[in-house]
C-alpha cells in the first residue's frame, strides 16, 4: 500500500469537498425524509423507497447499483439492501463499504426539539433520525468515491444494509447468498464514532451482547396480599432478590464466568461522562477501574423489561410469577453462549424461597477485537489524523456490533476497519439525533485518503 500524498492531500481534497458540499448535504437531507425503520410495527414500504433513493444516488455516479435481498431464519425475506462494484485494477485490494440505511424509531414528537425526518441545521449540527446514524455513514462513502472520481485505485463493493437497528435478522444469510460479490481485502464499517467533536478515533474494541428472558414462579395462581402476605413469598420478591445478586454492592457484575479486562490506553474524564450521559450529580457512577474499562472492557448487565402490573392498573394481590429480560454487554474473550450458560447458574444459585425459574429466549452476538498492529489499522489511523488534523486515537464502543462476527467468519482473511462520523452529542437512538458537520467533512477526506493510500504504489 502507498503512503505517497503527492496526488492527493488532504487540503486539496477539504477544497473539493467545500465545493459540492452544499449537494452532499441535499442529499443527506432527503435521505433523513424517509422514515425508514425496519420493524415489523412500521410500513416496510418505507424502507423500499429508502433503498430505492440510496441506489439511486450510487447510480448517479455511475455505479450499476442493484437492491437485494436474504432470506431470515423464518424463510420471509429481509429487508432491501443496496450492492454496486467497482472492479479492482490489477495487484489492487478490493474494499468493501459498508454502512446501513434503516433507522431508528423515531419516539415520542414531544420530546423532539425539530421534526425528526425532517433535516434541520442549527449551526454546525444537522438535526434528524439518522442523519448521524447512518445515513450520514452513506454519504461518506458515496461522497468519498465522488471525490476520487477517475483517481480511484482500488476495487470498491458498496454494501449499504437495510435492517441493522432490527438486529440484521437476515445478514448472515445475505453474507452467504452473494458471498463472491461481497468478498474483500478491507472491510470498512462506518457505524461507529468519534472520541469527542473534533477528535477522531478508529474503533478497535466492541462489547458483544446476549439477551435472555426468565420467568420466576412462587405460587400456582395469583391471591390476596392482605390473606397471604407476611407468609406466602411472592414472584415480586423473588425477582427482586434474584435481580439484586447480579450486582454487588459497588455495582460491578457479580455474575460468576463472565470475563473481564481492566486496562485501556485512554480514558473518560468523568465530568464529561456525566455530561455525555445525563447521570444526575447526585448518582454515584457504579463499577470498579477506570471508566473506559467500565464501558469497553468489563461485562455490563441491565433489566431491560420487567412483566408486572402497572401502577395505575395495579392490586392488592401476591403475583405468582414475573418475566424478566436482560442484557448482558460481554467484553472481548466471552462468547454469548458461555456468556448465557454464566448467567443462567447464577440465576440459579441465587433464587430465594425455593422459586421456581424457567429460561425464555436468548439472542447474543460476540465481541470484537481488532489487531492494531495490522499495517491496514494503521494506514486508517494516518489518514484520520490528516483529515481532521488532529490525532487519531484508538477506543472501544460499550455497545455491540454483532454482525462483525459474521464478516470474520465469511471473510477471514479480511482486515475489518470501523469508522464512523457521531460524537458524544450525536444523541443516536435518542431524540434529538444530530450530526456535528465538521467532523462530517473530515469523514468523507478521510476515506478518500484511506482509499487513495490503500491502492498499490505505481
Amino acid at each position: 500500500m502507498s503512503e505517497s500524498t503527492s496526488a492527493l492531500d488532504s487540503a486539496q481534497l477539504h477544497a473539493e469537498l467545500d465545493a459540492i458540499f452544499d449537494e452532499v448535504l441535499n442529499d443527506l437531507t432527503s435521505l433523513v425524509a424517509i422514515p425508514s425503520v425496519a420493524w415489523p410495527s412500521f410500513d416496510a414500504a418505507n424502507v423500499t423507497a429508502s433503498a430505492e433513493a440510496v441506489a439511486g444516488l450510487a447510480r448517479d455516479l455511475g455505479l450499476d447499483a442493484e437492491i437485494l435481498t436474504a432470506p431470515q431464519s423464518d424463510g420471509t425475506d429481509g429487508y432491501p439492501a443496496v450492492v454496486a462494484s467497482i472492479p479492482a485494477p490489477e495487484g489492487a485490494p478490493t474494499v468493501l463499504l459498508y454502512a446501513h440505511h434503516d433507522v431508528q424509531p423515531p419516539g415520542r414528537d414531544e420530546d423532539w426539539n425539530t421534526e425528526p425526518f425532517v433535516a434541520t441545521r442549527r449551526g454546525d449540527r444537522l438535526f434528524g433520525r439518522g442523519a448521524a446514524d447512518d445515513k450520514a455513514g452513506i454519504m461518506v462513502h458515496l461522497t468519498a468515491l465522488r471525490l476520487l472520481a477517475d483517481r480511484l485505485g482500488v476495487g470498491v463493493t458498496l454494501f449499504f444494509e437495510g435492517e441493522e437497528e432490527a438486529g440484521s435478522p437476515s445478514f448472515r444469510n445475505f453474507l452467504e447468498t452473494y458471498r463472491e460479490r461481497l468478498r474483500a481485502d478491507v472491510i470498512v464499517v462506518a457505524d461507529s464514532g468519534n472520541w469527542a467533536a473534533g477528535v477522531p478515533a478508529l474503533t478497535t474494541s466492541l462489547r458483544g451482547m446476549c439477551a435472555i428472558e426468565f420467568e420466576v414462579s412462587t405460587l400456582d395462581h395469583a391471591v390476596h396480599s392482605g390473606m397471604y402476605g407476611g407468609v406466602a413469598p411472592d414472584a415480586m420478591l423473588a425477582m427482586t432478590k434474584v435481580l439484586a445478586s447480579l450486582h454487588d454492592e459497588n455495582g460491578s457484575v457479580a455474575v460468576s464466568g463472565l470475563h473481564s479486562e481492566h486496562g485501556t490506553d485512554i480514558d473518560y474524564d468523568e465530568a464529561t461522562l456525566r455530561a455525555d450521559s445525563g447521570v444526575l450529580d447526585s448518582t454515584t457512577l457504579i463499577g470498579a477501574g477506570t471508566l473506559a474499562s467500565r464501558l469497553w472492557t468489563q461485562p455490563a448487565i441491565t433489566v431491560i423489561g420487567l412483566d408486572i402490573p402497572g401502577v395505575a392498573v395495579s392490586s392488592n394481590t401476591l403475583q405468582s410469577s414475573l418475566r424478566a429480560k436482560l442484557s448482558i454487554r460481554l467484553a472481548p474473550g466471552n462468547t454469548p453462549a458461555s456468556a448465557v450458560r454464566a448467567v443462567e447458574k447464577h440465576l440459579r444459585a441465587n433464587l430465594p424461597f425455593g422459586a421456581q425459574l424457567s429460561i425464555g429466549e436468548t439472542e447474543g452476538g460476540s465481541p470484537w477485537q481488532a489487531d492494531e498492529s495490522d499495517p491496514v489499522v494503521q494506514t486508517a489511523r494516518r489518514a484520520l489524523t490528516d483529515a481532521w488534523g488532529t490525532e487519531s486515537v484508538t477506543m472501544g464502543i460499550g455497545g455491540s456490533i454483532p454482525f462483525i462476527a459474521d464478516l470474520l467468519e465469511i471473510f477471514p482473511d479480511a482486515s475489518i476497519l470501523v469508522t464512523g462520523v457521531e460524537d458524544p452529542d450525536a444523541r443516536a437512538h435518542s431524540a434529538n439525533e444530530s450530526l456535528y458537520l465538521p467532523d462530517f467533512k473530515a469523514a468523507i477526506v478521510a476515506e478518500a485518503l484511506l482509499l487513495q493510500r490503500l491502492a498499490p504504489t505505481r
